[in-house]
């Protein structure tokens, strides 16, 4: 895989980045829940900046009129109303081989289909859209559920995660580049040892793939390196240990280090002063957290707190790329998330250029 060149220099110019990347590599994006204007606005201004191919699911008359009333332009933006799709029975065809062939129980097909969720998540399947947006007025439980029974899981990730996005230049040490990953603060509430191991893999490769260097990932407790020998520092020791053998075994460019309190990870000078005669070592640009209740809260408050800028959460695990906005997301987090994920499909394309996994 060939790293994107160019590392952002600050947080303000992440967006700016993410664009450039995707003015090169245009990708389509399709958003599950189009009976939305922050949705119609964050499409229109993707267009705009001629980087996505914006394909919108709802009532077609019902976008459309939310779209005039706001002044808001739909040029180069495509809606579809799945029912009415031309590839709705095509759809509804291999929603029942995929219920036959993992002896799932989802009932009825033409049912399933027509939910924009599991409707788009097929456009991803199936090569008809590069990257699929959703949450943005659904509960995350229903958009997750689409996604898990539609797409194919990556075979050496045990469980599906959530990575969240965040720039804040008015922040102190928000990462070694102006992005902080955080992982995972969606969807697995105690992670295991194999499983945090993992997360700590797929998401130094996300950095990776992102910043073009080596990414440096942190596994978060509230021990550093033995100060505490509670049952859940030494999981994440544990995990650390798995993941930094997976790292060499598989020649990654990521450093992954643990078990690490966060300001050791984050603050040069926290590092300096809790490690003596350790190694000076780059502020890290991924933080793994031992479970979701920790990862979920900091996030929140680095959010409503701090004022750090949140781009949605990819999920990954899956083997297309997909992200998930909260119901609160504005329009620029919906902008942003759009773009990370197409960024993220760049990669996806590199990876698998014949679209097989």
């Amino acid at each position: 895989m060939s790293a994107i060149s160019q590392e952002p220099e600050s947080s303000v110019s992440v967006t700016r980045y993410l664009l450039e990347q995707l003015r090169r590599h245009p990708k389509r994006v399709v958003f599950t829940e189009g009976e939305d204007i922050r949705v119609i606005r964050a499409a229109a201004r993707l267009v705009e900046e001629e980087v996505v191919a914006p394909i919108l699911l709802g009532n077609k008359e019902r976008i459309r009129a939310l779209a005039a009333e706001h002044g808001v332009s739909l040029k180069f933006i495509h809606i579809i109303d799945p029912p009415l799709a031309s590839d709705f029975g095509l759809f509804c065809q291999r929603v029942e081989n995929m219920a036959r062939y993992r002896t799932m129980q989802i009932g009825n097909p033409e049912e399933i289909v027509a939910k924009p969720h599991y409707f788009g998540s097929l456009m991803v399947q199936y090569g008809q859209a590069d990257a699929v947006v959703g949450g943005n007025k659904a509960l995350p439980a229903a958009y997750f559920r689409a996604l898990i029974h539609t797409i194919k899981p990556l075979p050496n990730v045990p469980k599906i995660f959530g990575v969240t996005l965040l720039t804040g230049s008015h922040l102190k040490h928000m990462g070694g580049s102006g992005i902080l990953f955080l992982a995972d603060c969606g969807l697995n509430p105690n992670p295991d040892v194999a499983e945090l191991a993992a997360i700590a893999i797929e998401t130094g490769k996300l950095a990776h793939h992102f910043l073009g260097r080596k990414a440096y990932v942190a596994m978060l407790s509230h021990s550093t390196k033995g100060s505490a020998s509670t049952p859940d520092a030494l999981r994440m020791a544990a995990a650390t240990s798995l993941a930094q053998d997976q790292a060499l075994k598989g020649f990654l460019e990521i450093s992954i280090e643990g078990e690490l309190q966060a300001d050791v990870a984050l603050d040069p000078e926290a590092a300096e002063t809790k490690l003596p005669g350790a190694e000076a070592r780059p502020t890290a640009d991924v933080l793994v957290f031992p479970n979701l209740d920790a990862a979920h809260i900091s996030l929140k408050l680095l959010q409503h707190v701090a004022g750090a800028q949140n781009y949605g959460q990819l999920i990954l695990g899956l083997s297309r790329p997909a992200a998930q906005v909260p119901r609160t997301a504005t329009v620029e987090t919906i902008f942003g998330t759009a773009a990370a994920v197409a960024v993220e499909a760049i990669k996806f394309h590199q990876l698998y250029p014949d679209g097989d996994v």
